[in-house]
């Protein structure tokens, strides 16, 4: 049987009843299950752990993914991944082609150092053909400081040539006013939306704003950094099963402590700096200047460039 038509059903142990607690929660096809935890699985269907590792590894084995794999067969799978241009080619360059499918990009800076726009690019972006650096996909944004603009997006849609109209018609906004709202549109509706929108990308700007104004002080950090650490773990995920990008923005903080050099840090601690793929951080120049600087990624230098932030959208500064 072709794997499109296997449904939750087909999965030995795995009856209505599960299947629909499974929906209920987002699980909607073999390729988000393959890719959850035991422990999500148990407590949302009701079941063991043993049980929930059981359909776990059957819908894994129904799509030819085993737990122990050549480098080789990684190399293949990875060669999948594909970019989203930033219509720079200084910063295609520092990221090694663009912003990547089946990873993590996450970016920080201080207010208007081009984080929420280079989102905006990625939006328009994504849509484009996979010869002029898209996807022929669609987006899905979530807005947790009311920071999305349709005209922005129309500006650069134009300057591009793009039919305005069908652009904002593809970006499906989620706006979101708390921590929980936020991780429900993730964990219960992105996977619905992925395939009824055929989604390339998934932006959350910002991915630590909620975290950060409701769980305040040291007495509520652990609960904060678990809730975040879940919240990206299910967006990578996500990233992994449908072969789609998620561009993530952070706030930044002062270290209070530093006396030389750059005081500015991201702030989500260690969850955001281990799964995310890619880190870069954002700065103010001259006029309409900006810096990037990749901070952290496996499989690339880091390094910095300039880019600049028009009018038509995210740009190389002039020769």
């Amino acid at each position: 049987m072709p794997m499109e038509e296997y449904s939750l059903e087909d999965i030995p142990g795995v009856g209505e009843k599960t299947a629909k607690k499974l929906m209920d929660i987002g699980i909607l096809d073999l390729q988000t299950l393959a890719h959850s935890s035991p422990v999500e699985i148990a407590r949302a269907a009701d079941i063991s752990e043993d049980v929930a590792e059981k359909i776990i590894s059957k819908a894994k084995e129904l799509l030819g993914l085993t737990v122990f794999e050549d480098a080789l067969s990684i190399l293949d799978r990875e060669k999948n991944a594909l970019r989203i241009t930033t219509s720079s080619k200084n910063l295609d360059k520092l990221l090694g082609g663009g912003v990547w499918t089946q990873a993590i990009t996450e970016t920080w800076g201080h207010f208007a150092s081009g984080k929420t726009q280079l989102g905006f690019q990625l939006a328009v972006n994504v849509q484009r053909p996979m010869e002029e650096g898209g996807l022929g996909r669609n987006c899905l944004w979530i807005d947790t400081e009311g920071t999305f603009s349709s005209l922005r997006i129309s500006q650069m849609a134009e300057a591009l040539g793009m039919d305005i109209q069908k652009v904002l018609k593809n970006i499906i906004v989620a706006k979101v006013t708390s921590a929980s709202h936020q991780m429900e549109v993730v964990e219960k509706y992105a996977p619905k939306i992925i395939k009824e929108k055929d989604i390339g990308l998934i932006v959350v700007d910002s991915i630590t704003a909620n975290f950060r104004a409701e769980y305040i002080g040291r007495g509520e950090l652990a609960e904060r950094q678990q809730k975040l650490n879940s919240h990206l773990h299910k967006l990578k995920r996500l990233a992994d099963a449908y072969n789609l990008a998620v561009y993530v923005t952070n706030q930044v903080m002062m270290k209070p402590d530093v006396i030389f050099g750059d005081a500015t840090v991201p702030i989500g601690g260690t969850p955001i700096a281990h799964i995310s793929n890619y880190r870069i951080y954002l700065k103010k120049s001259k006029g309409n200047l900006r810096i990037a600087g990749l901070a952290d990624a496996s499989n690339l230098e880091t390094g910095e460039v300039q880019f600049l932030i028009t009018k038509e959208g995210i740009r190389d500064p002039e020769e």
